[in-house]
């Protein structure tokens, strides 16, 4: 087993390599809860020791007697394994703030993560591959009722559940779907949809939330509106409008076949070309050859190559994933040789697969 075979296997998250549906275009969902208990001041202005109270409460709950769930205090880990969970969106960059005494909740398989003590004390967080908004919520919705059966929650008749920002009030429901959008954004078209999303209550960011870009053509679509409307009402909507975006996207990829196959083709294979022989890859140009290469998977015109290994190197072409991997701390022109050096590689592997499947 080579090196790079070795570090996939202790780091990528098994949900990672399924296929939901629409895995051509949807490559997650995610559902989101926001909860605080009663009687606790919010984390933005409580001490260590409410800090210590809420992280015990929640704990005993989630792990008393299911060992399939790890609590895994912030403080404990170093700087760069903080990272990487943000990096694999299973933590905020909020949480992995060393001056902040937060924790977080794991299942094995990586699908659930908990954050307690983030902004809201605590945070439930359930991410399926492909397009299953209601399977995750409901998945979601259970460890809500595992927990709120045991802890008093904050919520309040006329309000909802009783949140840090008023923006999360309501429902404390957070649901988001990411999505590869290439062609939308080829033809020049992402600057219209975002603004006609926001008139649904909607909103659509960079692959890493607020404030985040969207690099290699990934965009993150969720709600904007939490209070007046049920959890059932909010998923319709996201749905819809999803279903919405999944078709435009694939009404602009039949036209860019249509009317510039060959210059399409030529991008596609030029991306493929460079991520298989680059010496430096900055993460913005490693990030558009990869969404390219994927646009090429989907559209059957690279064959042989899995889609998985597009999304593990989305993830693992990130700062702290690569300086995991080297061992040590890498500056960014070190960074750029190595991310092109584990991109080269792991897509070497995939080539040296299919040959050994063709002999």
């Amino acid at each position: 087993m080579t090196s790079i075979e070795k570090f996939l296997q202790n780091a990528v998250t098994p949900w990672m390599g399924s296929r939901g549906e629409h895995s051509d275009i949807v490559l997650s969902t995610r559902i989101r809860l926001a909860r605080n208990l009663a009687g606790h001041r919010f984390p933005l202005d409580f001490s260590r020791e409410e800090a210590e109270d809420v992280e015990r409460q929640a704990a005993a709950v989630l792990t008393g007697e299911d060992n399939s769930f790890s609590c895994i205090p912030m403080d404990s880990m170093p700087a760069l394994k903080r990272q990487v969970l943000v990096e694999k969106h299973l933590i905020s960059p909020q949480l992995a703030d060393p001056e902040r005494p937060g924790t977080v909740i794991l299942s094995d398989d990586e699908s659930i993560s908990i954050m307690i003590n983030e902004e809201d004390h605590i945070r439930i967080q359930v991410i399926y591959p492909g397009l299953h908004l209601m399977e995750a919520y409901e998945q979601a919705d259970e460890l809500d009722d595992r927990l709120e059966a045991k802890l008093p929650y904050a919520f309040d008749g006329d309000f909802g559940y009783i949140t840090s920002c008023p923006t999360n009030t309501g429902t404390g429901l957070r649901a988001s779907v990411m999505l590869h959008l290439p062609a939308l954004s080829m033809t020049n078209n992402m600057g219209r949809i975002a603004q006609a999303v926001s008139r649904l209550g909607m909103v659509v960011r960079g692959s890493y939330g607020e404030g985040s870009d969207a690099l290699g053509n990934v965009y993150q679509v969720s709600n904007q509106i939490t209070l007046g409307k049920s959890e059932r009402d909010i998923l319709k909507d996201l749905l819809d409008l999803t279903e919405r975006l999944i078709e435009q996207e694939e009404r602009a990829r039949r036209a860019l076949l249509e009317r510039t196959s060959v210059k399409l083709e030529d991008r596609i294979w030029r991306s493929y070309g460079i991520l298989s022989n680059a010496r430096v890859l900055a993460t913005d140009e490693a990030a558009t050859r990869l969404s390219d290469v994927r646009l090429g998977i989907d559209l059957g015109i690279i064959e042989g190559v899995d889609v998985s290994v597009l999304n593990e190197l989305m993830i693992f072409m990130q700062p702290a994933f690569l300086q995991q991997f080297a061992g040590e701390t890498l500056q960014p022109g070190e960074r750029d040789v190595f991310r092109a050096k584990l991109i080269r590689e792991r897509i070497g592997m995939e080539r040296g697969m299919e040959d050994k499947t063709e002999e």
